[in-house]
């Protein structure tokens, strides 16, 4: 029996949206105000789903069921895998003492605190994003930040929001190609308008970090080191997301920025050093600096960042998923479930046990394992710990896809996101909050583009705006979402050893993620009625006029970029200038 998605059942869109508006002002309240535990937090939502989807949107018990059981095991399969492969390979450089010098080499090249959360949570957490996304840059820089010397809750808050722009071209471009799909936009079209709203934003993320480290004062210090960092991460994504496309922008900026900051960091560091907290354990430590005790050390890492790397190929995936890879579908919900447009949902769990990124963790541990001659019986010592500590993360985890798949399957996700589309003049900006909802509900940007990208482009033609614009905003404004998503909360905690502190957590994150949406939103407003040259030419034109147009646009927006960026190094250069005077003056 089929079920068509209801997206208005109280005959009345402000009563409707209020009554799917339950689940999540459960969790806000939960999480913000009462700081529950999150699993507990999670059931209760789970609960208030489940009435909201039988009594109002009357669906059927079985497909409720099956959605929650749909969401539970994708919670499992690959998130789950990805964060026990993280966390175990972390606890296997524990154990070998590697971590040690890890640190160690990290300090030699920089003592600063605000450089180091730079380098690991946005330049290093960027490539991992752009590699793989499902939470394993989180997972990894959060691990890495507190074995560090950070506080837990510093080194899990800053992962999570330095996990912002990278999130939009992660996984290989994944989100910007359902996008297109699903709204039926051009590909490259959206590849470069998603980086034309992002380049801003860029510059900001490294900025925002360092202030909430340090304060203002503190991170004007090193706003030369800033200014490297997200300008280098900014007019790369800018260029590759619109000169080739899509699958890039995201590595390749990660490792250029990376590349360059260390370079600049070569010739330049702060004249006060903010150090990190001192390493317990390790005052007597010392470290060989020859290179194969760096390489050692650095090897469980240099794999990742390989097999990543490698899993992100599209080719390389395609092979994997044709020698292991299955589809099953769901009962209950395939071809049975209409969504709002008339269309029938394929329903499968993708179940692909080599291409997973969990797959290329854990593969690179066991070569780690093998290469420092771990036992046996220690490899799967440290991995039943592993499990054990992270048996709870994973029933929060997939209680929390649980209900978020019934909201999606029963039409609840849809309602809010049409509520907030009937708001006309003002829909470009709270086209931003329509992808942040999208990607507090799933945990993805590629999910919240596959929900509400087609609401975005119908939403807009209608109100005579550039549907564009408004499919990149869901992409751009769900990426600043992603830092209050539970699954995130729920990666983060276990990493930094803050597990049942979820609450404390969100509750930090929610007023950050609020407030970096409201400025997408801005800016999306922006560019639809005031900043339209950032816009690129419009598919329904010719193809000669949108090729020369387009041209046109993009020169003038890096041409604008590129000297904003240069201003800032012409006033870093005459700062470095005077200060050298000063200091000569001085001697």
């Amino acid at each position: 029996m089929e079920y068509l998605i209801k997206v208005n059942p109280l005959e009345n869109p402000f009563l409707s949206a209020l009554i799917a508006s339950l689940p999540i002002g459960f969790l806000f309240w939960a999480l913000a105000i009462k700081r529950i535990k999150g699993w507990w937090a999670s059931i209760g939502g789970l609960l208030i789903t489940f009435f909201v989807a039988l009594v109002f949107y009357e669906m059927p018990l079985d497909k409720a069921f099956a959605s929650f059981v749909f969401g539970f095991t994708f919670g499992l399969w690959p998130l789950s895998w990805i964060i026990f492969s993280a966390l175990f390979l972390y606890n296997l450089t524990q154990t070998t003492g590697d971590f040690d010098i890890i640190r160690y080499s990290l300090l030699s090249i920089s003592q600063d605190k605000r450089i180091l959360a730079i380098l690991i949570a946005f330049c290093f957490g960027a490539f991992l994003e752009g590699a793989s996304g499902f939470g394993t840059p989180v997972a990894i820089t959060t691990a890495i930040l507190t074995g560090l010397g950070f506080h837990p809750v510093q080194s899990a808050s800053i992962a999570l929001i330095a996990n912002t722009t990278s999130v939009a071209f992660g996984a290989v471009g994944i989100p910007i190609v359902v996008g297109a799909q699903v709204s039926e936009l051009d590909l490259m079209t959206l590849s470069k308008m998603v980086g034309r709203q992002l380049f801003p934003f860029c510059f900001l993320i490294p900025f925002y970090i360092t202030f909430l480290l340090s304060g203002l004062r503190r991170t004007l210090e090193i706003l030369p080191f800033i200014l490297i960092s997200g300008g280098t991460f900014a007019i790369t994504t800018l260029l590759v997301s619109n000169l080739v496309g899509p699958y890039l922008p995201g590595i390749l900026a990660a490792m250029c920025s990376l590349f360059v900051s260390l370079i600049f960091l070569k010739f330049w560091q702060p004249k006060e050093i903010l150090p990190a907290k001192t390493l317990k354990g390790c005052e007597n430590f010392e470290i060989n600096k020859g290179f194969y005790k760096l390489f050692r050390a650095w090897l469980p890492f240099i794999l990742v960042s390989f097999f990543i790397g490698v899993w992100g190929i599209k080719e390389v995936k395609e092979v994997l998923d044709n020698l292991l890879s299955f589809k099953i579908f769901i009962p209950k919900l395939h071809r049975e479930i209409v969504d709002y447009s008339g269309r029938y949902k394929e329903v499968y769990l993708n179940l692909n046990l080599l291409s997973s990124a969990g797959t290329a963790l854990f593969i690179a541990s066991i070569l780690y394992a093998l290469a420092l001659r771990v036992s046996f019986s220690m490899f799967f010592k440290i991995a039943w710990q592993t499990f054990k500590n992270l048996k709870l993360t994973f029933l929060n985890i997939g209680i929390i896809l649980g209900f978020a798949y019934m909201m999606n399957f029963s039409g609840m996700a849809i309602t809010l996101g049409l509520a907030l589309a009937s708001t006309g003049y003002l829909f470009p900006f709270f086209s931003a909050f329509i992808g942040w909802l999208g990607v507090f509900i799933t945990g993805s940007d590629t999910s919240s583009n596959a929900l509400f990208g087609k609401l975005q482009e119908v939403s807009a033609k209608r109100l005579n705006i550039e549907p564009l614009l408004c499919v990149a905003t869901n992409t751009t404004g769900g990426v600043m979402g992603k830092m209050i998503s539970p699954q995130s909360i729920a990666v983060a905690t276990v990493s930094s050893g803050l597990s049942g502190r979820e609450g404390e957590l969100f509750r930090l994150t929610f007023k950050h993620s609020l407030f970096l949406t409201t400025l997408v939103g801005l800016f999306s407003l922006m560019q639809s009625y005031w900043l339209t040259f950032m816009i690129p030419a419009s598919s329904m034109e010719s193809s000669f006029v949108r090729d020369v147009q387009d041209e046109k646009n993009f020169s003038g927006y890096l041409y604008l970029s590129s000297t904003l960026f240069l201003a800032g190094i012409t006033v870093f250069i005459v700062r470095l200038k005077e200060a050298g005077s000063s200091i000569d003056r001085e001697n």
